[in-house]
């Protein structure tokens, strides 16, 4: 059943978990990312190629959620959200063994299948639990608490390169999923009952994605949202490259950096759950719209004209990340908040936008590698300048 206002405690345990799930898709990227050129000497692989292992993931978190939506509006929240965790974990014990880069992209591909599970299910089981406007504070108290993932994962990643090895952070990831297994059978509740005497039919659920499609409303938020929260992956994905060889920072300065720029993410998520007590959705996403059009447009026009210094290029990313967590959990509330009865489905569709973006942004930049910052800077500013014509031009035609 929908309730109108959020639970009584802002950090309860079902939110707690529901973090964690979702934190568990980004997680798998986060950690891993200082390892990445220990994992090219070892498995005697490229630049090019190691970013397989990132652009695979990404192409399975895109065709994973699909899958998940239907599935969970039919069987309930809990049963797909059990297996996809399962399959995260016979995954990530595969990645910690893979003896081959080929062998490690395709266990990354698995990886992300059942990782993003927790990532449409959370978003979903919000929005049985929540109105729109309680739903995006809840949602900004999930960017707080997963927010810790992308400030220490990389931290500990390093650390765990340094000291062990990059299997370990594999490791590591399979014994975080068994704990969301254990989790789970305490503190998620069923939020929605698996549909009795009536078996999931295909044609029904592709038609259910037609419709979502053509809904100029869904689309409007669910294209602002996914085009900037794209950009935000486009960045984790070119990070390791850009700012450890083209900027020369060492591992641990480069997590050190990452995670400040995370923080930036997790501060202004906050301020926008505060800010919903005295403004609406559409008022926070017309000005975060704007700015992430201004960020990521600085940069570009910065990048083409010379090499940016390091301070212009995080100063840009620091911004857009600002814009983002006020972007984000309001696009969402948005996308979802007239599809309560579907919101599995939703949910997997404006996931699959987000990462099929981000999938295609991934693929560009490991091809376009040429030792710059123009890469980046143009990937973020499609996703960036998309984001806010998505907003301008199809979202804000539907407001009264």
């Amino acid at each position: 059943m929908t309730t109108t206002t959020p639970p009584h405690s802002r950090f309860a345990g079902w939110i707690l978990l529901l973090a964690a799930l979702t934190a568990l898709g980004p997680l798998s990227i986060d950690m891993y990312l200082p390892g990445l050129p220990a994992i090219g000497h070892e498995l005697h692989a490229g630049d090019g190629t190691v970013q397989l292992t990132l652009a695979s993931y990404f192409i399975g978190l895109a065709i994973g959620q699909i899958l998940y939506g239907p599935l969970s509006d039919h069987y309930g929240r809990k049963p797909p959200l059990l297996l996809g965790l399962g399959v995260y974990l016979l995954s990530s014990l595969g990645c910690a063994l893979a003896s081959s880069i080929e062998a490690l992209v395709a266990l990354r591909f698995l990886q992300a299948l059942g990782g993003c599970a927790g990532m449409v299910i959370a978003r979903a089981v919000v929005r049985d639990r929540c109105d729109p406007r309680s739903a995006a504070q809840v949602y900004s108290s999930l960017v707080l608490v997963m927010g810790i993932a992308p400030i220490l994962a990389p931290l500990l990643g390093s650390w765990v390169v340094t000291t062990l090895s990059w299997r370990a952070i594999f490791g590591l990831l399979a014994g975080f999923a068994l704990l969301c297994l254990l989790a789970m059978h305490y503190l998620l509740p069923e939020t929605r009952p698996a549909v009795q005497g009536q078996r999931l039919a295909l044609d029904d659920t592709l038609r259910a994605y037609r419709g979502l499609l053509r809904d100029r409303h869904f689309m409007g938020y669910a294209l602002t949202g996914g085009l900037a929260v794209a950009g935000l992956f486009a960045y984790i994905t070119s990070s390791p490259i850009v700012m450890m060889k083209v900027y020369g920072l060492s591992p641990t300065h480069y997590s050190l950096t990452f995670g400040s720029i995370a923080a930036c993410y997790i501060f202004a998520s906050q301020l926008n759950a505060r800010a919903l007590k005295t403004s609406s959705i559409d008022q926070l996403l017309h000005r975060a719209s704007l700015a992430l059009g201004i960020a990521s447009g600085t940069l570009l026009v910065a990048s083409l004209i010379t090499h940016p210094p390091f301070w212009l290029l995080v100063g840009c990313i620091y911004l857009y990340l600002l814009a983002l967590g006020f972007a984000a959990p309001n696009a969402t509330a948005g996308a979802l908040a007239q599809h309560g009865q579907q919101a599995g489905l939703a949910s997997a569709l404006m996931g699959t936008l987000q990462f099929g973006i981000a999938t295609l942004a991934g693929v560009l930049m490991g091809v376009w590698h040429d030792g710059s910052s123009l890469p980046l800077a143009s990937t973020l500013a499609v996703c960036g300048i998309g984001a806010l014509l998505a907003y301008r031009l199809v979202a804000i035609k539907l407001q009264p």
